[in-house]
């Protein structure tokens, strides 16, 4: 049977995608680019920003009715893998939809009047389906340039997100637990965020310094995720102290002494228990957060109960920016993230403070939803 014409395109430019062979990464090359300064309307109050993301979140739900088509044929040859874990896959498909369809209905809270974006009920994945088909014909003629990129995104990032499903647990990351001592951001109150940094500190005066003197201009808290061996180059050039007082008012946890897959490596208990030993060291038994991000997202299926002996979490993420590509400018970062917020409405943000993009993104992104959304004090992931 053939599929409909619009399958058929979406394929086409799936198989256009790049996907990394980098041996760690297990992400696209290219990656999903969005264009939201299309949407003609400002997003920076709870009301404005709730009509963006419903428009967004039924966009994307088509977009998932799309990919829910793929064939393991279709995967193979779009992700470049040589095999697909369809039991994954339709995994996370199923809790991606339901998921959509809780977030679309914290949007419809703000629902009033004849807005094409408030379709009615939506009590079932299935109905959200149904009624994000409909809406498309009643969205305005002026609307069709916005809707054809935010449609190129979605495909292109449930394609990264796929891709990982795919894969897993052969190759682990953010894409699903293993256990309940591993939390990702999907289960936060709705329009809340928080922010998270990997792989610093760089030298001093480098990008986690600005990155750092940014966030306190700002007046927003992160996570810090530090490699031991990034951090113990630190402290001998610049003193424990010196770094203590360069991080006071964020959080500081680990991620292990080198960046590489702890999935794969052989003294990854080590590494986890020596760089906590020196952040500990350097920072205060009391300001290091217990928490441990592994490097790519990548940690052993059966690594629970070392974890919980060690009395940590692992912290992973659901909104990942991607600013370590070389081909992401900015101003790709705060499109993306910002469209990834009207989809997901909450979140924990992954950025890298060693490269120099989040610093200039993230002041934009914030000034661009005002007081829509609330940044949460990095401390109060603890309660995840």
């Amino acid at each position: 049977m053939r599929r409909p014409k619009p399958f058929l395109l979406t394929l086409s430019s799936l198989l256009c995608l790049g996907f990394s062979t980098h041996a760690g990464a297990a992400g696209p090359a290219q990656v999903a680019k969005a264009a939201p300064h299309l949407w003609p309307e400002a997003v920076n109050s709870p009301a404005a920003f709730d009509k963006a993301s419903r428009a967004s979140i039924l966009a994307y739900a088509q977009a998932l009715q799309d990919m829910q088509k793929l064939s393991d044929s279709d995967m193979l040859t779009a992700f470049k893998i040589k095999s697909v874990n369809r039991a994954s896959v339709a995994k996370w498909l199923g809790q991606e939809l339901k998921n959509t369809l809780a977030n679309y209905q914290h949007a419809a809270e703000t629902c009033a009047g004849t807005d094409w974006t408030c379709v009615g009920d939506t009590e079932t994945p299935q109905a959200l389906l149904d009624k994000a088909a409909e809406s498309k014909g009643r969205m305005p003629q002026t609307l069709r340039p916005w809707r054809d990129k935010l449609n190129g995104f979605t495909h292109a990032y449930l394609a990264e997100q796929l891709r990982l499903a795919a894969l897993f647990p052969k190759v682990s990351s953010e894409i699903d637990r293993f256990n309940d001592r591993e939390w990702t951001g999907d289960t936060l109150p709705d329009r809340q965020f928080f922010l998270s940094f990997d792989d610093g500190p760089s030298a001093p005066n480098g990008n986690s310094d600005d990155t750092l003197t940014m966030l306190k201009k700002q007046r927003k808290s992160a996570v810090f995720f530090v490699l031991g061996e990034n951090l113990k180059q630190r402290v001998e050039r610049t003193k424990a102290a010196t770094v203590a007082t360069l991080y006071q008012g964020q959080c500081i946890a680990s991620h292990g002494w080198a960046h590489q897959s702890h999935a794969k490596w052989g003294q990854w208990q080590d590494s986890i228990k020596r760089t906590h030993a020196l952040l500990h060291e350097t920072f205060g038994e009391n300001h290091v957060m217990p928490w441990f991000r592994p490097p790519y997202g990548q940690r052993q299926a059966d690594s629970g109960a070392f974890f919980e002996a060690q009395g940590l979490h692992v912290a992973l993420w659901n909104l990942d920016s991607q600013d370590w590509n070389s081909h992401v400018t900015p101003d790709d970062i705060r499109n993306r993230m910002l469209t990834l917020m009207l989809i997901k409405r909450h979140g924990i943000m992954l950025f890298h403070d060693i490269h120099p993009k989040a610093k200039t993104a993230l002041p934009a992104l914030f000034e661009e939803v005002g007081n829509a959304v609330s940044w949460g004090d990095c401390a109060q992931l603890q309660q995840l």
